[in-house]
């Protein structure tokens, strides 16, 4: 019988998804996956069905977070600061567009 480990389901690499932690032989990192399990409400035969995942592997990732939730979510929150600050300064040109559409009626 092989037994795996949690870390058998995953892989760091430099340069491939900023070196995120992620499923081996995917580009999906457990971020993504708790995202879509967390934020929103996937379930774990969901993900595991659309993603060509192995159950093994969602839960992996789940328990992958909980042993480095601090980590993980330190880097999701400065995302989305990132974002909000680069919204900021790039406005959307469709908001602008349609503001502008509404503006002539």
């Amino acid at each position: 019988m092989i037994r795996k480990t949690l870390d058998d389901h995953f892989e760091t690499t430099p340069g491939i998804c900023d070196g995120q932690p992620r499923i081996k032989g995917h580009r999906i990192t457990v971020r993504q996956i708790v995202i879509w399990h967390d934020r929103m409400g996937m379930s774990a035969d969901e993900i595991a069905a659309d993603y060509g995942l192995a159950i093994a592997d969602i839960y992996a990732a789940m328990a992958y977070y909980f042993d480095h939730r601090a980590e993980l979510d330190s880097r999701t929150d400065s995302d989305a600061l990132l974002i909000e600050e680069l919204r900021s300064k790039s406005p959307s040109r469709l908001k602008s567009k349609i503001a502008g559409d509404r503006q002539d009626e």
